[in-house]
């Protein structure tokens, strides 16, 4: 009935932020609720989703404020999961989840698991030429949204990147792709449209930038996004690939953000969640929680030094 902390084992702020996104949403826990759990001691101590469902049991049973995520941490150090290092949250949660997806052996949760989480779009490619077009549906576990344009110029707020994201693009020049039908290289038009969203839908800020010198900065500038999102609003009917019984549904209520502070060198990170049976914001960072107002999330829009 209370949020609990984890103690920090070792530069493990990321992974603890993505493990209380994951085990406050009831939707996944009711899911890993029903996984079978393995025969012997050490499939258990190598089985994500079993140890992720002992820390569960642990937060919701302990009457302290914290709990230890050691067993877990050093499970996914079997799976190549460093410890005693920094990560980066966008590409540890696609880790966690596959290690979870592949681990689960009931295929009604697999199931369960991508219709909760997985987005999928169709990606269409023409020829500028001769108006010859190819398409691949594809699925992807979070929408890695840019928050600079090919300029470099800043997208304002989070709708403008969402925009700019599903927005056509012309292929020229050295980026021309080979058209079978013209026999030669051609300018195209490539451009992606959304064909279904998942119950939780996972949104990276991309705020990592690459230099011409091969140097990684973080881009900390300003950039709202909303507690409530309708993609409806958002898009345009040419963006989207989906009936209008799919897109209804297409109507989402701010969960949680996982929040970064500091440099790409040097950081911390913490998450800010709305819990689904309280309807109260927390900021959990590490073994302390607190009760927050939206005010303290929208701290979270762009800072270089971010204080919890």
């Amino acid at each position: 009935t209370e949020a609990i902390g984890l103690y920090n084992v070792g530069q493990s702020c990321c992974l603890n932020s993505l493990l209380q996104v994951f085990l406050m949403n009831i939707h996944f826990t009711g899911i890993l609720r029903r996984i079978t759990v393995p025969p012997h001691a050490a499939q258990k101590r190598r089985n994500v989703p079993y140890q992720m469902l002992l820390l569960l049991e642990e937060m919701q049973c302990g009457k302290q404020k914290a709990v230890s995520p050691t067993a877990l941490a050093c499970c996914l150090s079997v799976y190549r999961v460093k410890l005693f290092v920094q990560h980066d949250a966008a590409q540890l949660f696609l880790t966690l989840w596959n290690l979870i997806k592949r681990q689960m052996k009931k295929p009604q949760l697999v199931e369960e698991l991508n219709d909760l989480y997985t987005i999928c779009v169709q990606e269409h490619l023409a020829c500028q030429k001769c108006s010859s077009e190819s398409k691949r549906n594809s699925s992807m576990l979070t929408l890695p949204l840019p928050v600079l344009d090919s300029s470099s110029h800043v997208l304002k707020t989070l709708e403008d990147c969402l925009q700019y994201f599903f927005h056509p693009e012309e292929l020229t020049d050295h980026n021309m792709c080979f058209c079978e039908q013209c026999g030669r290289k051609t300018p195209f038009l490539q451009s992606m449209k959304l064909v279904h969203l998942p119950q939780t839908l996972t949104i990276h800020l991309k705020r990592f930038c690459f230099e011409k010198s091969a140097d990684i900065h973080k881009l900390s500038h300003y950039l709202p996004f909303p507690q409530d999102l309708d993609f409806n609003a958002v898009l345009t009917e040419n963006q989207c690939q989906a009936d209008d019984n799919e897109k209804a549904a297409w109507k989402y209520e701010l969960f949680a953000v996982v929040a970064h502070s500091g440099s790409t060198s040097c950081g911390h990170y913490c998450a800010y969640i709305r819990s689904l049976t309280e309807c109260k914001w927390y900021c959990f960072n590490d073994s302390e929680v607190c009760q927050v107002l939206w005010d303290d999330v929208k701290c979270t829009y762009g800072h270089s030094n971010l204080h919890w």
